[in-house]
């Protein structure tokens, strides 16, 4: 599950992260209510689970109460434009408003899953406000990773020693260390695949604070906090959620990826099994689809979601005899290529 910003700010206020005084508004007049309230220099910011909303114009300055509701009406009156990440563009339901930063530095600092080497890693670069991808690319010298035991857990010499290596401006030194720890004790407090700060600003004050917020959790880890698994029925599905949805399968049982061999199987282990035999054997796979008990019109949905959203040239379709009928499957395939 994705968070939005303001949810992921949540969390890092709870942590002890230093985030910008900021209201989160439902409608242009809420937005107006709160700057009239606490005047003084603010952003509005659409939130969304999408990137690029600077690009898009749904991330805007006002000062005062009338400037804020006519810039709330501005961003929310148009949805999120589509992109690579999301094909139908996003919604806009609310924004946050958030004290404008008298930014010197911007700084990154992330942990995530290193599936490779099956540990949690920090990633650190003194370039933040970009995408890590294209840091990885310009500037590879500048990131620094530590690959954590999670045996002994996280001290502080590791975020020294990683604003260290990743050449942070000294004003970050002091404060990092700390920022480090409790994105560590968030990450596995609340199960996290991510926990991202995009820009880490350095103020001209001094203050270290995170500017933004990219937070995302496991589904599976989600009963161990009951009041962060409720924001789900917050926040909008994603296009692979929407498709699965319309197809007639659970919400996480379909996903996409950049290959050419479509699959379809019942049950999730078996589905996943399926994947990594045909990755073993050189395939490309283009998606995960788990049916679960399927009827004909459910297998004729899933086949066809498959073959006109992905870059499928070829169907793997492996289906355990048991709740679901052989002839089901067989009269579902037949009707979707008829």
């Amino acid at each position: 599950m994705n968070l939005m910003e303001h949810q992921g700010k949540a969390l890092f206020r709870d942590a002890g992260i230093a985030v910008p005084r900021s209201g989160h508004a439902t409608t242009p007049d809420d937005v107006g209510s709160f700057i009239e309230t606490n005047p003084g220099d603010w952003v509005v910011k659409a939130q969304v689970l999408m990137g690029g909303r600077g690009k898009a114009g749904k991330i805007k300055s006002a000062q005062g109460a009338a400037e804020g509701r006519a810039v709330a009406r501005e961003i929310m009156a148009t949805p999120m434009p589509p992109n690579r990440q999301n094909r139908q563009g996003e919604k806009i339901n609310s924004v946050l408003v958030e004290e404008r930063l008298a930014i010197a530095k911007e700084a990154y600092c992330a942990i995530t899953i290193d599936r490779a080497a099956r540990k949690p890693v920090f990633i650190v670069s003194r370039f933040g406000g970009m995408d890590i991808e294209e840091v990885a690319e310009q500037h590879p010298e500048s990131l620094a990773k530590y690959y954590v035991d999670t045996a002994i857990g996280y001290s502080p010499f590791i975020g020294r020693e990683l604003a260290f290596a990743a050449q942070l401006d000294p004003g970050y030194r002091r404060a990092f260390p700390a920022i480090a720890g409790a994105l560590y004790d968030l990450f596995f407090r609340y199960g996290a695949k991510l926990v991202e700060i995009n820009p880490l600003a350095l103020t001209h004050d001094g203050r270290v604070i995170a500017s933004d917020a990219k937070v995302e959790l496991d589904d599976d880890a989600l009963y161990r906090n009951p009041g962060v698994a409720e924001w789900r029925t917050t926040l909008p599905l994603d296009e692979d959620e929407l498709l699965a949805e319309g197809a007639g399968v659970g919400i996480r049982n379909f996903r996409r990826f950049p290959g050419n061999v479509g699959t379809m199987a019942n049950g999730a282990g078996l589905a996943m099994a399926t994947m990594d035999a045909v990755s073993n054997a050189g395939g490309r796979i283009a998606n995960f689809l788990d049916v679960g008990g399927a009827n004909a019109q459910r297998v004729r949905n899933c086949y066809e979601l498959v073959v006109n959203n992905t870059g499928a040239t070829v169907f793997f379709i492996n289906i355990f005899g048991g709740i679901t009928r052989g002839d089901e499957v067989a009269r579902g395939i037949v009707e979707a290529m008829a």
